[in-house]
């Protein structure tokens, strides 16, 4: 059954959209505000195969977007409970084990969330799809441009969160683990619609992980990819409101010094470090997370 609440939300996003100046896309790094043109190519937001109620007054609405120029992507929107206005959080998951490379690495935590208030949209980053690692450190200019491409979802999906019925825009923030974490450190560069950013277990360089276990690159490869998307760059020059960064003490794919020059490069961030993996599935960890974004988001 259609969710009205979703209807509501193409009309909003219509109405928003068709008013909207075209903006432009800075060169770098390439995480600009999506053009009118291009939310219209991905907009409504369609009612996916299911909705569920997996808790008193929380709605769960499988979501998907539209085909080009971004690419189709899918998600779920977790309504927060209450009347709103309610902030709002774009989760983006990491690659790890395969049961939660997708947006449900967040689902139960954004359904806590929404138990006090919280709505939440969690998408499908690209990583999810089999074979998308494997195709990565064969070529700049692929690679540059599957980058884009995931960042351009992104955009496209803060514009979605931002047309959620009884949702305050002013009240947004970004979460994002692994590759997910490196992604919103280009996005916190040059778009304002975020306030407050979760990094979880990220690296500075976008090469070095394109590259883990790979033969040698091409020449000059990792040095163009990361002129491209210059991670610390981008996180020095945000205006957001507040960063958390959170890492594990045991991760085998982030050191000590990575994590520094990751989180260093951010002004005023609070960095934790916990004793596990890099999955950083912990209780605490989240527990963390959750009270500093409830802090941050509070009217």
């Amino acid at each position: 059954m259609r969710d009205p609440r979703l209807s509501l939300s193409i009309a909003l996003a219509v109405l928003a959209l068709s008013a909207a100046p075209v903006r432009a896309q800075p060169a770098s790094p390439p995480a600009a505000p999506a053009a009118a043109t291009d939310a219209f190519a991905l907009f409504p937001l369609k009612p996916g195969p299911g909705d569920r109620h997996p808790a008193p007054g929380v709605d769960v609405q499988d979501v998907s977007f539209g085909a080009e120029p971004a690419g189709a992507f899918t998600g779920e929107v977790v309504f927060g409970a209450g009347a709103g206005p309610h902030p709002g959080i774009l989760f983006v998951h990491w690659l790890g084990d395969a049961k939660t490379t997708n947006h449900t690495e967040f689902e139960a935590e954004a359904v806590e969330l929404a138990k006090r208030g919280v709505t939440s949209l969690l998408v499908d980053a690209m990583w999810a799809k089999p074979g998308w690692f494997d195709s990565l450190g064969k070529s700049e200019d692929a690679d540059q441009r599957v980058t884009k491409q995931q960042l351009r979802q992104l955009d496209l999906a803060l514009v979605a969160l931002q047309t959620v019925p009884n949702l305050d825009p002013k009240r947004i923030a970004y979460v994002g683990h692994d590759f997910g974490s490196m992604m919103g450190a280009l996005i916190a560069g040059t778009d304002r619609r975020p306030s407050w950013y979760v990094l979880m277990a990220g690296v500075p360089t976008l090469s070095q992980w394109y590259l883990l276990t790979k033969p040698a690159p091409p020449t000059g490869y990792a040095a163009a990819l990361d002129q491209a998307f210059d991670l610390p760059g981008s996180l020095a020059q945000s205006k957001a409101k507040g960063f958390l960064f959170q890492f594990a003490s045991h991760d085998e794919f982030v050191s000590a010094k990575d994590a520094a020059a990751f989180s260093g490069a951010a002004h005023g961030a609070t960095v934790i470090f916990y004793d596990t993996d890099h999955a950083l599935a912990v209780p605490k960890a989240q527990a963390d997370r959750d009270a500093w974004l409830e802090a941050k988001l509070a009217p």
